[in-house]
């Protein structure tokens, strides 16, 4: 009868000196490793197993195992039903031929029992995610499923460390103020190299930010950057700046309003210091997506154009810091940015830390400004959603053109010259 499958121990009553020289020869070693690995499958020890083009010592030690002639052929085969009768009639291993491979090579695992084990231990690496805020529950599904965390860390002992350090990352975001990546992982993780581009934990973090921040999917290091600066965290403190035109509050802003030119803070101005702007007389600061928009003001008003702030593209950390601090201390937006699905994302950027109302940004303005452009560029991207008019991201799927803040620059010249009066 041929063995079944492996006792968890190999027996005592087996002779080792003699099973050493039945299956202990180097010429057999093949045939071992194919029997313990049946063994690891669950497969039970039957049939055949074959070795194509076996060399001269192979040949002669299974001829020696099984006591037969020499023979020449391509193949060498050897029933396992056999080997096991030999080993149990000629006493070397009573129980046959699987108690003998455990004899001479130690206990035998199955795999489905290593695979079991092996996802107890990454559902215990994971296990840090279930303290996360619904706002993160998407990431955390996510880089379960899409295997993220486990080409990053290969193991779930590497596994582990590295999420439970994500979660505590992505608890303490977004950071107020904003700071520097150092500072934050050496205050948060006792490590100021935590988060350096290209670590794993970096990579998990990241993909965390945008689902808690909302940013938008993109590539480089330039997005990178934009990236964490969305949660507060900057590469340093003087690389964030925002651009203004007649804020006051400091005597250098105080000179460049008289003077009516723009002005660039930085991040590190705006959180060292203050308040660096106080909140204009009118109450409201109109916020352009565009710096050709700020220019064009400050060249035909000067310093009658009422106060504004520059985004450039997504609202950085500086920006965000200067809109929050004006909106804590009484300020109102208004707000307008290009007719294109990337202006939309900034916008919904923006909402996402002040709040602000459209400034000629809205269905109606689109759909009067599209009337009036020439051979305007398609619009490219997917859709986003416009909370402040729906009726807006409608309008733009209808009419698929883009227009870009220049193109309506009279108009929004027209509203600052009648707002400056």
């Amino acid at each position: 009868m041929p063995s079944e499958p492996p006792p968890a121990e190999a027996r005592t009553d087996v002779d080792t000196e003699r099973l050493g020289r039945l299956l202990g020869h180097p010429g057999l070693a093949w045939f071992v490793d194919r029997v313990r690995q049946r063994m690891a499958r669950g497969r039970p020890l039957t049939g055949s197993v074959t070795l194509s083009d076996p060399d001269e010592s192979q040949r002669h030690a299974a001829d020696r195992l099984l006591g037969r002639a020499p023979r020449s052929s391509d193949s060498l085969s050897i029933r396992l039903a056999t080997v096991d009768e030999i080993l149990r009639r000629s006493g070397v291993c009573p129980d046959g031929l699987a108690a003998a491979v455990i004899a001479l090579t130690g206990p035998v695992v199955l795999h489905a029992e290593t695979r079991n084990r092996e996802e107890r231990a990454w559902e215990e690496a994971y296990a840090p995610l279930g303290i996360l805020d619904a706002e993160l529950a998407g990431w955390a599904e996510r880089i379960c499923s899409d295997g993220l965390v486990r080409r990053l860390a290969r193991t779930p002992e590497a596994a582990a460390p590295l999420v439970e350090r994500a979660v505590r990352t992505l608890r303490a975001l977004p950071a107020s103020p904003p700071t520097s990546r150092a500072t934050f992982a050496a205050r948060n993780l006792s490590d100021a190299h935590a988060l350096d581009e290209g670590t794993p934990l970096a990579t998990l973090v990241l993909a965390g930010i945008r689902c808690l921040t909302g940013f938008p999917d993109g590539s480089g290091a330039q997005w990178r950057r934009e990236a964490w600066a969305s949660a507060g965290l900057l590469k340093d403190d003087l690389s964030s700046t925002v651009l203004t035109l007649n804020l006051r509050g400091t005597p250098p802003l105080d000179w460049m309003a008289d003077a009516g030119e723009p002005a660039v803070l930085t991040l590190r101005s705006l959180t060292r210091s203050a308040p660096v702007a106080s909140v204009p007389t009118t109450g409201t600061v109109h916020i352009c997506e565009n710096p050709a928009v700020l220019s064009a003001a400050a060249d035909t008003l000067g310093p009658r154009c009422p106060p504004m702030v520059c985004l450039q593209g997504q609202p950085s950390a500086a920006a965000i810091a200067l809109l929050r601090g004006l909106s804590m201390r009484g300020a109102c937006f208004l707000y307008h940015g290009d007719f294109d699905w990337g202006g939309v994302r900034i916008a919904a950027a923006l909402a996402r830390s002040v709040p602000w109302r459209p400034w000629r940004y809205t269905a109606a303005d689109y759909r009067a400004a599209v009337t009036v452009v020439a051979e305007a560029p398609g619009l490219t991207g997917p859709p986003v959603a416009t909370p402040w008019d729906p009726a807006l991201a409608v309008a733009l799927v209808e009419c698929g053109v883009r227009v870009e803040e220049e193109t309506v620059l009279d108009d929004l010249l027209t509203d600052l010259g009648q707002r400056s009066r």
